[in-house]
């Protein structure tokens, strides 16, 4: 197939998806059900307009590169101690517990061990793109459940890595000790790998993002992270690993960079055109035919994968003091099979996964993501209700005292976008003053101006703050107060509208450098605004009155 046939083939499904996309967007579902059904029509199963189709899978394989590249950005251990202790254990034991009875199932089942494993390992791993897209949207990413789903989400996707080793090497034949064997080299040569990386990411790359050359140019930065990110994967691959492995590792050593904030918003764009052919090219494997003749073997499935994984969740959350209605929530949610379980599928597909077995799995995981938002919106709700019902039946002990219920009553986080001479006042505001905040995130595009909030003891984030992912980083969504001190109007208009978009509830006080853009930013949004023209003339017109003989302490 020749370059523009290919180029063809890919012009042809992200039509598709965008049109189905928008659909699924307004019946209020998930965008990635409508490119998973966009593959699935134009596929080599259904309507078979995509000639290409090997090639295009090639391709969206970077997108998942690209994917864990920039999840490796949000892997640091702050956010992750930030998290709680129920999340992060929560999410390690759940792995643990899904996939040993997802094994055990399997192999009651008649399947081989090898087998077996797989699908332990395939069902335990949920859909971060989607249920964070929708606990987002629907302003619970915050709430008890959402914190959890959250932690638990972060923890699957660290697995990941290690899940498609492991995969790799089970379909790569051989004894189990020869299984062994290859995961110890596979260990080294990661060792290796994150060596390589490390003196690259924390020699050799600090030393050139720290020329006022490039940080004035923010083209870049972004050239750096494509670089490394693909580079990685590209190095990763040589070494006979997994090409997500590298990208994750690097995107976890760049975490520490000032940078990956920005980093992270920029390479948005790119990360969403190819994990729409990602999704794209895992919906032209579904087969329409094989599904309708098999309804009720993946209803079954589906069913298990459901209530299975909902009750592993709760169990493992109850064990952490969560709530039973907390916990049962966050299970709920993440009842589905994700899409990094489409990466494990192919990876044994023609070794330890069959052709039926294949067609089953893959039919049972785009089902449940189709239930995902009826999940998400339904799970709370639905808690509540077996939670009581259980309780009235004996079968439960009411919570008691001493669980975790509630959030906490205010979380004393500030975020100010903007640390020029007036964001500065007010973070010296802050650090003088005693109580009412807790913790302090910065916003700048500047990295001396972070550096200087980074001296003050706050946590700064070189970015822009009219990008989504950027205000989502620095925890825009439990921020009680935003203070938008930057000085170009339009740009903190378009701040404060996303901000306003984003958390609905936050407080923001804006800095108008003009008086006739108060109205605008108001409409935009804003409860206070600070207007910089009446200040400066009160102060210039008191200056006035001591010069004519007034009283100089009421200036």
């Amino acid at each position: 197939m020749d370059m523009w046939g290919v180029l063809f083939d890919i012009l042809i499904l992200l039509m598709a998806a965008l049109v189905l996309g928008a659909v699924c967007e307004r019946l209020k579902q998930s965008p990635i059900l409508g490119y998973l059904v966009a593959g699935t029509i134009l596929g080599p199963n259904a309507l078979g307009f995509v000639a290409s189709a090997e090639e295009v899978t090639t391709l969206a394989e970077l997108g998942v590169a690209l994917l864990l590249f920039t999840i490796g950005l949000e892997f640091s251990w702050p956010r992750l101690r930030r998290l709680g202790p129920a999340a992060l254990g929560g999410g390690a034991g759940q792995v643990i517990v899904t996939m040993g009875l997802g094994c055990v199932v399997a192999l009651g089942f008649g399947m081989e061990l090898r087998t077996s494993v797989v699908i332990g390992a395939i069902m335990a791993l949920s859909s971060t793109a989607c249920v964070l897209r929708l606990l987002v949207s629907r302003a619970e990413i915050e709430s008890v459940h959402g914190r959890q789903a959250l932690g638990i989400l972060l923890m699957q996707d660290v697995a990941v890595v290690p899940l498609v080793l492991l995969v790799t090497m089970l379909g790569g034949g051989g004894s189990f000790e020869q299984v062994g064997v290859d995961v110890f080299s596979a260990v080294v040569g990661a060792c290796v790998l994150i060596g390589v990386l490390y003196v690259l990411l924390n020699v050799i790359a600090p030393r050139v993002l720290g020329l006022a050359s490039v940080q004035r140019n923010r083209d870049l930065p972004i050239l750096l992270a494509i670089v490394v990110g693909l580079g990685s994967a590209w190095g990763s691959h040589k070494l006979g690993l997994s090409p997500a492995l590298g990208a994750f590792v690097a995107g976890m050593i760049l975490a520490e960079s000032p940078f990956a904030t920005q980093i992270r918003a920029d390479i948005g764009s790119l990360r969403t055109l190819l994990m729409t052919l990602f999704f794209s090219s895992i919906g032209m494997l579904g087969d329409p035919g094989w599904f309708v003749q098999n309804l009720p073997a993946v209803g079954a499935l589906v069913l298990a994968i459901v209530v299975g994984k909902s009750v592993v969740i709760w169990v493992v959350l109850k064990a952490f003091r969560i709530t039973n209605s907390n916990a049962l929530a966050s299970g709920i949610c993440l009842a589905q099979v994700g899409e990094f379980s489409f990466v494990l599928i192919a990876v044994g597909r023609g070794t330890v996964i069959g052709e039926e077995l294949f067609a089953l799995l893959i039919s049972a995981t785009i089902v449940t993501l189709f239930l995902t938002p009826y999940l998400v919106a339904g799970g709370p709700r639905v808690s509540i209700l077996v939670v009581g019902w259980l309780e009235k039946m004996k079968v439960l002990v009411p919570s008691v005292v001493g669980e975790v219920n509630e959030e906490s009553q205010a979380s004393g986080h500030l975020v100010i976008v903007g640390f020029g001479p007036a964001g500065q006042m007010v973070g010296r505001a802050v650090v003088d003053s005693v109580g009412g905040v807790e913790h302090v995130a910065v916003v700048d595009l500047s990295p001396s101006m972070v550096r200087a909030a980074q001296l003050m003891g706050f946590e700064g984030h070189i970015g822009d703050a009219s990008q989504p992912d950027v205000l989502e980083h620095v925890g825009i969504l439990r921020a009680g107060v935003v203070v938008v001190a930057i000085p170009d109007p339009a740009g903190a208009r378009r701040t404060i509208e996303l901000i306003r978009s984003l958390a609905p509830e936050v407080y923001i006080i804006a800095r108008a450098r003009y008086h006739r853009y108060i109205p605008e930013l108001e409409a935009s949004g804003a409860h206070e605004v600070i207007d910089e023209e009446e200040l400066v003339g009160d102060v210039l017109a008191k200056r006035l009155g001591v010069r004519l003989g007034g009283d100089e302490e009421s200036v």
